[in-house]
């Protein structure tokens, strides 16, 4: 199982869909990446040589913020926009929408799926004696 950036690749799938397993990589990066390498796209990760996975390592260690710095990055954006006050982020405080979406419904996501209506509060009629 090749490992690049600290995360096992899995094998069995073609090379520009593992290189997605990694945080910050994306499908159009993972073929960029490629390209850039000189790695056949359909190639499975288990049929890549090692000079073909040291060259990807080296790529993308050396060229993008990958897992742990860009996570740090993120959650850094985020205490900043916390501590400014700013309304984004009182939105990241309470668990709201950031991004205006609407929040009468569909926010169940950020919400944590919580419901809190329950069916259509109609009562079943009452059976006569």
């Amino acid at each position: 199982m090749p490992r690049i950036a600290g995360i096992n690749i899995p094998e069995d799938k073609q090379i520009k869909t593992a290189l997605t397993y990694i945080y910050g990589i994306g499908l159009s990066l993972a073929r960029k990446i490629l390209n850039e390498a000189g790695v056949e796209p359909q190639l499975r990760a288990s049929q890549l040589t090692p000079e073909q996975v040291n060259k990807l390592k080296e790529i993308i260690e050396k060229e993008y913020k990958i897992e742990g710095e860009l996570r740090r990055e993120v959650m850094m954006n985020i205490k900043r926009l916390k501590d400014i006050g700013s309304w984004r982020g009182s939105r990241h405080i309470k668990g709201l929408p950031v991004r205006g979406q609407r929040t009468r419904t569909n926010t169940r996501t950020v919400r944590g799926n919580v419901r809190k209506t329950v069916g259509s509060g109609r009562k079943p009629a009452a059976t006569p004696t």
